[in-house]
């Protein structure tokens, strides 16, 4: 239970898709293998314990509570991303609710454990400091995004990310397989869900999305890019 998909590919800038492949074998041998359902609750904002999760397969949602009691959706993370290492690194509160999107497999990390696999392996406490500020330049990105450009632009920025994070180019498009609702989108992106509502169909008409169940495929990825206002290299 838990193990990792067979010949599994891991996003280039997830945990284990940074890691060296003899630290990366020892990281999937370690822990212990647990298994989620749709809505189950991985970390709950504000509890004090400290262990991690490795993902291995799935994908789950970070969301936090605003100060008016609404629920803002913070990012999304994939099999070969750890979850809850905030709090393992210094022992705060959970900051946010973990929460699994579908069928999920794992590896969990006791403190302990985690605290000897960094002090042995270097390489991994490293991978966990890019994992963190990669995190907090996607919130950066958000805050920036929601103030420069349109709905529709912002939108486009966030599937492009997406797809180059954790795509899977296939012959008829890239597939993003962590599909988000309207509402998260929305959150995301700093925008009415109507408004994402009606950006999501300009660019479905235009032939450069295609949406289904649990999934989006970005047909013309460059295309998106130019939409996004982004500049390639």
């Amino acid at each position: 239970m838990g193990g990792p998909p067979a010949a599994a590919v891991w996003p280039h800038r997830s945990l284990l898709g940074v890691l060296p492949p003899p630290i990366r074998e020892e990281l999937l041998r370690a822990g212990t293998g647990v298994s989620f359902g749709p809505g189950d609750v991985l970390l709950s904002e504000g509890a004090r314990d400290r262990h991690v999760f490795l993902l291995m397969s799935g994908f789950v949602k970070v969301t936090a509570t605003l100060e008016n009691g609404q629920e803002s959706l913070l990012s999304v993370r994939v099999g070969g991303d750890m979850v809850g290492e905030m709090a393992a690194v210094d022992g705060a509160p959970r900051s946010a609710t973990v929460t699994a999107c579908g069928p999920l497999a794992a590896r969990v990390f006791q403190p302990a454990m985690m605290a000897d696999l960094m002090a042995r392996r270097p390489e991994v406490a490293m991978a966990l400091t890019r994992s963190v500020s990669e995190q907090l330049r996607w919130a950066n990105r958000r805050r920036l995004d929601f103030g420069g450009y349109s709905a529709k632009v912002r939108l486009a920025r966030l599937l492009v990310e997406l797809a180059e994070v954790y795509g899977r180019p296939e012959p008829h498009g890239v597939v993003v397989g962590c599909r988000l609702t309207q509402p998260e989108i929305a959150t995301l992106t700093g925008a009415a869900e109507t408004t994402i509502h009606k950006a999501l169909r300009e660019l479905r008409e235009l032939g450069l999305l295609e949406t289904g169940y649990r999934s989006t495929v970005i047909r013309d990825l460059p295309r998106l890019r130019q939409v996004g206002e982004l500049i390639d290299g």
